[in-house]
């Protein structure tokens, strides 16, 4: 039998007065996968995930995680870690007590230098929080979400000033604790993170689920793209192709490999140099800007 649903969200709906921020949004997240919820700026994620977390109520719908009302804080909270943009540590409390006090908060069993080795602040514990940097106070976020190492963990833009090497350290404790069952929920601005790291991706538009599905699924939504240009009184390319200025032409297709194959045997049997010559496969990126501009419905 399949496993029931982590977050299970039905026709949610939560407006502010007259205006409608998410509108009949419906996804759910499977256990141990890694969901990345993304959107425009005011798609509406935000207030959707203040509601999953249980810090917003809605309009209208029905949220469930592990098959409890999110505001069911005491069945809930325990079993999820939460990272959010900013975390509002008091800045007079030390690292150290940071972290201990939010092993206080969750229930959950844990020991401070197992997190603060793995955020790589182990020589900071006694530091109060007003003097650490920013990319320190995120790091030190990331430990106290995964405090007790919890079953659904929410990381709401979790790199965002982070150097490579500890964007790189923070991926592969998240990956360890995937590899432990954990399951997690990741909005970012970082699309190639999500790329890189999401089993499925869930696109939000004005309030609506715009698309959904795998990386290799939304992607291949929409055309691969061939940029070429050709020397003059060259032949005619051997396919539909649009110039865009000059000489330049660029071949939109969902077929690149066979495409690309016939425009090369093409050159090559007319002694025809493809100048500047590149193809690029569809990226999440370009169906983000896609969403990005569809018009909004009512």
């Amino acid at each position: 039998m399949p496993e029931n649903p982590v977050i299970d969200v039905d026709e949610l709906n939560v407006s502010y007065g007259d205006f409608h921020a998410v509108k009949d949004l419906s996804f759910q997240v499977e256990p141990g996968e890694l969901y990345a919820l993304l959107g425009t700026n005011g798609a509406g994620k935000t207030s959707a995930l203040e509601v999953v977390e249980g810090h917003r109520a809605a309009s209208s719908g029905t949220v469930r995680v592990f098959g409890r009302s999110p505001t069911d804080r005491r069945s809930v909270r325990p079993r999820t870690g939460i990272m959010l943009q900013e975390s509002g540590f008091a800045a007079d409390l030390t690292v150290s007590e940071s972290v201990q006090l939010i092993g206080l908060l969750t229930g959950r069993v844990d020991t401070v230098d197992r997190l603060l080795e793995v955020v790589d602040l182990t020589h900071k514990a006694g530091t109060r929080v007003s003097q650490l940097s920013g990319g320190e106070k995120r790091r030190l976020d990331f430990a106290t979400a995964v405090y007790g190492r919890p079953e659904l963990i929410f990381l709401d833009e979790p790199t965002t000033g982070l150097d490579i090497q500890s964007r790189d350290a923070l991926w592969e404790a998240v990956q360890r604790l995937r590899e432990d069952g954990a399951t997690v929920v990741l909005t970012t601005h970082y699309l190639e993170e999500a790329q890189q790291r999401a089993d499925r991706i869930g696109l939000m538009h004005a309030g609506t689920l715009r698309r959904e599905g795998t990386v290799s699924e939304l992607t291949r939504a929409l055309p691969a793209s061939i940029r070429f240009s050709l020397p003059p009184d060259a032949a005619t390319p051997p396919m539909h192709s649009a110039p865009v200025s000059g000489s330049t032409y660029v071949v939109e297709t969902f077929t690149m490999q066979a495409d690309l194959k016939r425009l090369l045997d093409w050159a090559d049997d007319h002694a025809v140099e493809l100048l500047g010559l590149s193809a690029a496969p569809t990226r999440l990126d370009d169906v983000f800007r896609a969403v990005g501009s569809e018009p909004s419905t009512s």
